[in-house]
Parts: structure tokens; sequence; C-alpha cells
């Protein structure tokens, strides 16, 4: 690509069925230099998210008659590797599981407030920083650039979160990371009492590193965590 030649904007997708917060969004992402694609229902945004594999998507928890979550899970059960962001209008502790276990990345809080979903747009869309670094482990490699992981020449897509947990777990190899080391680490946020998030994203990345035929590389130690090893 010529030096000159600057990069498209990201792409961001809105599914949301509200006039008023598609409006602040639309208005505030482009003055952010962000291009805006929005769908009005879960069927429209599920079929854009496939087109267009954008940068982001957002989608809004109140959909009419179906749930945000709903629409999370559909999108990850279509292979969707993209981060997603969920508008919640509580943020109590359930309520940020469940956004969690639908697939969601991360959550905005309404009244929607332009400077806090800015900065969260922001962590996740800020520009790539060109890197041939990998980590290893035995035939797994995840290369921290394109942000995929790979084992045995199988391409393994990864979503933001399952990144960001193989990451910690690679960079710790053999050493058992408990619940609370994973959840600051990966999540950042301050879980109070029981929460099964890391159990649910351990077994998302199961079921895409582990073959038929090869060993478990994320073992589980009851009551402890996780640790990344062979046997």
């Amino acid at each position: 690509m010529d030096s000159n030649t600057l990069a498209p904007p990201p792409q961001v997708l809105i599914i949301a069925t509200s006039e008023d917060l598609t409006t602040h969004l639309r208005q505030d992402l482009a003055e952010a230099g962000y291009v805006m694609d929005v769908a009005r229902s879960p069927e429209e945004g599920l079929q854009q998210a496939k087109r267009l594999k954008p940068a982001l998507i957002v989608v809004d928890r109140s959909l009419g008659n179906q749930s945000g979550l709903t629409v999370c899970q559909a999108l990850r059960s279509a292979g969707l590797c993209s981060p997603i962001l969920l508008f919640m209008a509580r943020d109590t502790l359930e309520d940020r599981i469940a956004c969690l276990e639908a697939g969601a990345d991360d959550y905005c809080l309404k009244p929607y407030r332009a400077d806090a979903f800015l900065n969260v747009v922001k962590t996740y869309l800020q520009p790539g920083q060109v890197s041939a670094e990998q980590l290893r482990f035995g035939e797994l490699s995840l290369d921290l650039a394109t942000r995929t992981a790979s084992r045995n020449g199988r391409t393994i897509e990864l979503t933001t979160k399952e990144f960001e947990l193989l990451r910690y777990l690679m960079e710790h190899p053999r050493e058992v990371m408990t619940r609370d080391q994973i959840l600051e680490n990966v999540w950042g946020y301050d879980f109070m009492g029981e929460s099964n998030v890391i159990e649910v994203y351990v077994r998302y990345l199961r079921l895409k590193i582990d073959g038929d035929d090869e060993k478990r590389l994320i073992q589980t130690v009851r009551g402890v965590g996780y640790v990344l090893r062979e046997s």
C-alpha cells in the first residue's frame, strides 16, 4: 500500500430501533471519523453484519419484541468475530453477566452519553500496530497483529474477549491463574459474587482450539482457576 494512501475509516454497524438513539450515534460517530450503517431490525442487522463484516457492532438491548442479547448470540453463532457493544439501561451484576454470556465484549449505559460511548468505541477501534510478534505454546500460536490463533495448520478466528483471554493464558503458560486474576486482567470489572462468565468463554475457546485428536490445553484447576498446559 502506498504510504500516502489513507486507510478507510472503521465501519460501525448499529442495530437499533430507537430513532432518537440512532440519530445521536450517527452524528457523534461521523464527527469522530467513523462510517456508520444502521439496521432497524434484528433480522436486517444479522444480514448486514454478515455482508459488511464491520469493525464494530453496536446493539441496543431493547429491540421491540426481541432482546439485544438474542441478537448478540445470533451474531456469534453466525461466526462473526467483530467486537460487540451492547446498550443497557441498568448496570447490575446480573446485567453485566448476561451481556458477556450473550457474546458482547462490552456495554454502554443509557441514557446515552456521547463522551462515555466514544471512549469505549476508541478502545476497540484504535489503529492497529504492525507487529510480527507471536505467542507460542506447543503447536498453538497466537498472532498479536492479526489477533488470530492457529494450531496444526488450522486458522482460528477469535472474538475480542476470546483473544484477550487466550493471550492472558499464553502469557502465563503453566501458571495457575485464579478466577479473580482472569476477571481483573481480561474483563477489568470488579465482579462480586458468583459468575460463570469465565467458564463460558473457556468453553468457547476449547471448542475452537481443541480438535478431535488434539490434547486439551486449557485445564481446569477446581476451586482455583485455569492453567495452560499440555497434561
